[in-house]
């Protein structure tokens, strides 16, 4: 039996060692132990891939099953994803970036590539395929900001700012939207566009000052 079966054998993951998983989201503790244990996967330790479905195979399956609609096809993606996890986690590199992130984005793509796949054809049609593809877009760089630290300035001083211009520094500064890109998301002009994130840059930065 492999080791990726092997790790998920069971149907929902254990509660972990490391506490409460619903508590443990917004944990940095946990955010480390993500880490530690993708770094153990790249040497070839089996047990950090079973702290990882400990801590986040749950709501990896909920991802996968927001985008495909079908519990059985995520936990499809979500196998598929382990394995890539497994196999490329030397790929990880902890100062671009959390491992969160890293491993969300494994099972994101993976979901995504089933709808694309043209023997899933029955599972969405190509406008809801670029709709779900900006969505998901759009929540990871939002969960880069839900992510700071509570008592974080940054964090703070961009809870200040209007919604729309909230969003549209992250999605330049995390997502690395181009200006038009950005308008075209939001469904604005160009020039409002610009204007609102320029404006919102300088009370961002009276805010840090």
């Amino acid at each position: 039996m492999s080791v990726v079966a092997t790790t998920m054998k069971y149907s929902r993951p254990r509660e972990s060692a490391w506490g409460e998983s619903g508590l443990a989201l917004a944990s940095e503790d946990q955010s480390t132990d993500l880490e530690t244990a993708l770094l153990a996967c790249a040497k070839g330790d089996r047990h950090g891939l079973r702290l990882i479905f400990d801590l986040e195979g749950g709501r990896l399956v909920a991802v996968a099953q927001r985008i495909l609609r079908r519990r059985e096809l995520a936990e499809e993606v979500v196998q598929e994803a382990f394995i890539r996890i497994w196999t490329h986690a030397h790929q990880f590199a902890p100062g671009r970036g959390s491992a969160r992130g890293w491993i969300y984005a494994v099972v994101r793509n993976r979901a995504l590539n089933m709808l694309r796949d043209g023997k899933r054809e029955d599972l969405v049609s190509d406008d809801r395929l670029e709709m779900l593809q900006d969505a998901e877009q759009l929540d990871e760089i939002m969960a880069a900001w839900h992510r700071l630290d509570r008592n974080n300035r940054l964090k703070e001083c961009l809870g200040g700012l209007e919604e729309v211009r909230r969003r549209g520094i992250l999605m330049a500064y995390v997502g690395g939207f181009t200006h038009g890109e950005i308008a075209g998301k939001l469904k604005l002009p160009l020039g409002t566009a610009k204007s609102w994130i320029r404006r919102g840059l300088l009370s961002l930065r009276e805010c840090m000052a």
